[in-house]
């Protein structure tokens, strides 16, 4: 291929960050991309404009999430116009948040601002998460007062998901945030180390402390093409989020547990005592209801330590987060 294009990595590079230039970059935009070929040539010609206005030195770092269309070869066309545009090629789809990891490892400048690009998060917004940054805030996340064209199947959703995290875990999650963020140079030092496969990034970028600050904005409608997060995705990144940061579902196993043996022993006693001065005899009906929602509770249970067991599975195989087939630098 054409350009400054790096060999083939079979593995993650270590160090992570000596694959791309040494010298000194301020700004690193990281952009997670997965099938955005309609939006990419638009996102760069708008995040170029609000960091050109910053009059620092800056990268627009692309990770390509193994996409299926035009995308990469978009981003090749713009490395070779512009140098400041450097891009990670995964050797398939890794997903979102591995692909956000990836742009960390990758990531030279003093400061990580993480934008997605389909243009939902409006990279106008950047200058005040610099501005924050330079009063002193070391992570500053982008919260949402709006968005717009989503169902409302999908804000009743979200507004659930992040008041449940709020509840059940144990670190401190802003509301109606999402991994659009800026990051300080220490912060993401940190977020390097931690390698855990199932991944929460904007779970563990608060459980890294630090000042945390909010910029509130409205966020848009989908420039072009189709969510990248049907409901089943969702699913899995709410169990991800929930398995990572709480363990309220292993002690809702244990309480209900108690719970029902508490139940059952006064169950025991009554029939008893119904025996003993009423000789009545307990039917097989009501019997055979009990055991099966007995039998059910067992097995959901049995589903939520499979979910956290599988996790540990995952965890002692060791695998890298991703393998990258390209790096354009």
């Amino acid at each position: 291929m054409e350009g400054q294009q790096a060999k083939i990595s079979l593995l993650e590079q270590k160090p992570v960050r000596s694959a791309l230039p040494e010298e000194s970059v301020t700004y690193s935009i990281v952009a997670p991309v997965f099938n955005e070929e309609e939006t990419l040539p638009h996102f760069y010609k708008r995040v170029i404009a609000v960091m050109e206005s910053q009059a620092e030195s800056f990268e627009l770092l692309f990770v390509n999430d193994g996409s299926r269309d035009g995308s990469f070869r978009i981003m090749q066309e713009l490395h070779r116009q512009d140098p400041r545009v450097h891009a990670i090629n995964f050797s398939r789809n890794f997903g979102h948040q591995i692909a956000i990891s990836a742009g960390l490892d990758y990531a030279r400048g003093q400061v990580v601002i993480i934008l997605d690009a389909d243009l939902q998060d409006p990279p106008e917004v950047i200058p005040g998460l610099i501005e924050r940054w330079k009063k002193g805030a070391e992570v500053v996340y982008a919260q949402r007062t709006k968005r717009e064209g989503e169902t409302l199947f999908k804000l009743l959703t979200a507004a659930a998901f992040y008041r449940l995290i709020e509840r059940i875990t144990s670190i401190d999650i802003p509301c109606d945030t999402g991994d659009f963020r800026l990051l300080d140079r220490r912060v993401v030092d940190v977020l390097i180390l931690m390698r855990e496969q199932h991944r929460f990034m904007r779970g563990l970028s608060v459980w890294a402390g630090f000042r945390q600050e909010a910029v509130l904005y409205e966020r848009h409608e989908r420039f072009a093409g189709s969510t990248k997060y049907p409901l089943s995705k969702m699913i899995r990144f709410s169990l991800d989020a929930i398995t990572s940061f709480s363990h309220v579902p292993l002690q809702l196993a244990t309480s209900s547990g108690l719970l029902l043996a508490g139940l059952s022993l006064i169950g025991i006693g009554i029939a008893v005592i119904l025996r003993l001065f009423t000789g009545a005899i307990v039917g097989q009906a009501s019997t055979l209801i009990l055991v099966l929602f007995l039998g059910g509770i067992q097995l959901i249970f049995l589903g939520i330590i499979g979910e956290y067991l599988g996790r540990i599975y995952d965890e002692v195989r060791a695998r890298p987060l991703y393998i990258i087939h390209d790096v354009l630098d």
